[in-house]
C-alpha cells in the first residue's frame, strides 16, 4: 500500500514538474518571437531617415524599446523564480528598477501617442509646431520622469525601512520583497491605479474629441479620423490589459491555497503581460501603410522595392 502511495506521489510530482517545464518553454518561445518582431521593427525605424522626424514613429520606437526591455527583464525574473534561484538583493534591486520603470513607460507612451493623434486630427494646423522632433525628445524625458514616480516611491520607502545587512542577503527576486510593511504594498498599488485612471480619462477624452471631428469630416479627412479612432481604441485596449495586470496579485492572493493557483498565475502572465506587447507591432507595424511598406522592403533584404521615401518628401 505504501509503495502504491509513493508511486502515485512520484507520478504526480513528475507530472507537475514536466508540466512546469512545458509552460516555461512556451513562454520562452513567445518571448523570443515577440523580441524578434520588435527588433525587426526597431531596425526598420532606424533604417529610414524619414521616420526620425515624425513624432508618432519616434514614440512608436520608444514603446518598442520599452516593451523589448520589459520582456527581457521580466523573463529573467520568471526563470529565476521558477527554478527558485536566489540572487543578492542589490542585484534584484537593479533588475526590479528596470521592470518597474518600463512597466509604466509603455502605457504612458501610449497615452502620449493618443494625444499626438488628437493634435493631428483636431488641431492639424498646429501639429507641426506641437509635435516637432525637438518637442518629441523633450516629451520622451517627461515620459520617463512620470514613469519613475511609482519606482521612486517603492524604493525610497524600502531604503528607509530596510537594514544594511538585508542588501547582502540572497533572496528569490520578486517585487514583494521590497514591501516590508503591508501598507507599502497597498500604497504602491494605489499609485499605479491612480496613474492608470488618469491615462484612461485622457484616452477617453481624446476619443470623444476625435469622434466629434469624424462626424463633421468628409472625404480624406473622414478616412484619417477613422484611422485615428481605431488607433485610440487599440491604445485603450492595451492600457486596459496593463491595468488588469495590476489587479492580478489580488486575484492570485485569493486563490493562493487552491490547486489552480499556478495555472491562473501562468494565464495572467501570458494574457496581461505578454499579450499587450504584441499589440504595438499590430497598431503601427502592420496597420500603418508607410511603416509596413518599409518593413516589407527591409524584411525581404531590399528585393521588395517601394517609393516610400519619395512619397514622404
Amino acid at each position: 500500500m505504501d509503495r502504491q502511495v509513493a508511486a502515485t506521489n512520484n507520478s504526480l510530482v513528475n507530472g507537475n514538474f514536466f508540466q512546469g517545464k512545458v509552460k516555461v518553454i512556451i513562454v520562452q518561445i513567445l518571448v523570443m518571437v515577440f523580441l524578434c518582431i520588435n527588433v525587426l521593427l526597431i531596425l526598420t525605424f532606424f533604417k529610414k531617415e524619414c521616420f526620425h522626424t515624425t513624432a508618432r514613429y519616434i514614440l512608436f520606437a520608444v514603446s518598442l524599446l520599452s516593451d523589448s526591455l520589459l520582456l527581457f527583464t521580466s523573463d529573467v525574473l520568471l526563470i529565476l523564480v521558477h527554478f527558485n534561484i536566489t540572487i543578492p538583493v542589490w542585484v534584484c534591486i537593479i533588475i526590479s528598477v528596470l521592470v518597474l520603470l518600463y512597466f509604466t513607460v509603455t502605457p504612458v507612451t501610449l497615452t502620449v501617442m493618443t494625444l499626438e493623434r488628437y493634435v493631428a486630427i483636431c488641431m492639424p494646423l498646429r501639429h507641426g509646431e506641437l509635435c516637432s522632433t525637438r518637442r518629441t525628445m523633450h516629451c520622451i524625458l517627461i515620459i520617463h520622469g512620470l514613469s519613475s514616480i511609482p519606482c521612486i516611491f517603492i524604493f525610497s520607502t524600502f531604503f528607509a525601512s530596510a537594514s544594511i545587512n538585508f542588501y547582502k542577503q540572497y533572496h528569490i527576486c520578486t517585487v514583494e520583497i521590497f514591501s516590508i510593511e503591508i501598507l507599502q504594498s497597498h500604497l504602491r498599488t494605489a499609485i499605479y491605479q491612480i496613474q492608470f485612471l488618469i491615462m484612461c480619462i485622457i484616452i477617453v477624452l481624446c476619443y470623444v474629441k476625435i469622434l466629434k471631428v469624424a462626424k463633421a469630416a468628409s472625404g480624406e479627412d473622414k478616412k484619417l479620423t477613422r484611422n485615428g479612432l481605431s488607433t485610440v481604441v487599440l491604445h485603450g485596449f492595451q492600457l486596459l490589459l496593463c491595468l488588469i495586470q495590476l489587479w492580478c496579485p489580488f486575484i492570485e492572493a485569493v486563490i493562493l491555497n487552491f490547486s489552480v493557483y499556478d495555472s491562473i498565475r501562468y494565464f495572467d502572465y501570458i494574457m496581461f503581460c505578454l499579450a499587450p506587447k504584441c499589440l504595438s507591432p499590430l497598431i503601427y507595424g502592420l496597420r500603418d501603410e508607410c511603416f509596413f511598406s518599409a518593413l516589407k522592403n527591409y524584411a525581404s533584404f531590399g528585393f521588395y522595392k517601394t517609393d516610400i521615401i519619395q512619397q514622404n518628401r
